[in-house]
């Protein structure tokens, strides 16, 4: 028997890998079926941008397109049946790992449009609709996590929708989606429905809380009057987002444990998981693999996108890392703190520039349909 890789090695510590990327291509070269067979991925998720770049750069959609264009549909119409068409492919792709996890693992997710993160009614529909028109179990519809995004995660938990929990920054973002989530089981318990096969994970973006708070750092630093001012400065580089995560899980053990979750619990509910997103390594002067050695432990999924599944598999060290250094993750809050850099403003800024992000990834990927549309049927 082959010896597992690191990659593959992660299960044993209660982690799953998700692939962060979808095409048409990696769903017809055998790419993702060879990972999911080879047992390094146990789900997938989307975004606007990914979706973005694999329609806009590649023409296994044009003969969909120039179909869909023919019909009179929109370019909202025909990305919503590109995208829709990739996820159930992915999903059937996925169904055996959702039917031996027992409806654990073998998701992937589709976002609602990132024009409605403020309103929670119209996501809502939204959810509803791309959940019926996907037609698959192992389907997680993608919600932001704003204040609008959970009342809507309350309301589509509590009809028994999958939820992934996306742009989720600050500590009180996460507060604020696990009450949105344990609300929405308990509305499902009150009215008698069952609550075995709702599950949900919060998404906390990792390596753009470093890339931002570095920055910052960096700025103080060439300010600094002193070189023992600037060593200090620095020496506080790269400790942001780590430091987050880990805090944030630190809250996943406490809210998912006591009475209230026990109750939940003995009807047959699932923990919603701490999904880190964002583990890419930004800056090339951090290991290509840090976040993800990191951020290892029960209950947690790491969504990787390409490089970061290669690199890992070659090199990654597999340990239980993301419970651990707690204290020294409190000190590295506070020190950022002394130094005027709140995490929890920083991760209010973090998710309305990703949202925002995503909605122009959205807005192009539409005009660039729009414009391939018509070429194609000229």
């Amino acid at each position: 028997m082959a010896v597992a890789n690191p990659l593959q090695r992660l299960a044993d510590f209660g982690q799953s890998v998700w692939y962060d990327n979808i095409s048409r291509t990696v769903l017809g070269d055998g790419t993702l079926a060879g990972l999911i067979r080879a047992g390094e991925v146990r789900g997938v998720t989307s975004n606007p941008a990914i979706f973005e770049k694999a329609i806009g750069g590649s023409p296994a959609y044009d003969a969909d397109i120039r179909r869909l264009k023919a019909e009179g549909r929109s370019p909202e119409a025909i990305y919503d049946a590109l995208a829709q068409d990739d996820i159930r492919a992915g999903a059937d792709l996925l169904r055996p790992v959702w039917e031996q996890s027992g409806g654990a693992d073998g998701f992937i997710s589709l976002e609602v449009s990132p024009a409605l993160a403020d309103d929670a009614e119209a996501t809502v529909a939204d959810a509803l609709r791309l959940h019926a028109a996907l037609r698959r179990p192992n389907v997680m519809i993608k919600i932001p996590a704003t204040r609008a995004g959970w009342k809507a995660i309350e309301e589509c938990t509590a009809r028994g929708l999958c939820i992934n929990v996306t742009m989720m920054f600050a500590l009180r973002h996460y507060d604020g989606v696990a009450e949105a989530y344990m609300r929405g089981l308990e509305r499902r318990v009150r009215e008698g429905q069952d609550v075995r096969a709702v599950h949900s994970v919060a998404s906390v973006f990792v390596s753009r809380f470093d890339t931002h708070v570095d920055r910052l750092l960096e700025e103080r630093a060439a300010a600094a009057d002193s070189e023992e001012k600037r060593a200090a400065l620095r020496g506080l580089l790269g400790t942001a987002a780590i430091a987050n995560a880990r805090l944030t899980y630190a809250r996943f053990q406490e809210t998912f444990s006591g009475p209230r979750w026990e109750a939940l619990a003995a009807r047959g509910a699932n923990v919603q998981r701490p999904l880190w997103a964002s583990t890419s390594t930004k800056n090339p002067a951090y290991r290509d693999v840090l976040y993800a050695e990191q951020l290892i432990g029960p209950h947690t999924v790491d969504t990787m996108p390409p490089q970061t599944i290669a690199a890992f598999r070659d090199h990654g060290e597999v340990a239980r890392t993301v419970d651990t250094g707690v204290p020294e993750a409190r000190d590295a809050v506070a020190a950022l703190a002394a130094e005027g850099i709140d995490l929890e403003e920083v991760g209010e800024r973090l998710q309305r520039d990703g949202i925002a992000a995503f909605a122009d990834a959205f807005g192009k990927m539409l005009q660039e349909l729009a414009a391939k549309a018509e070429v194609l049927t000229v």
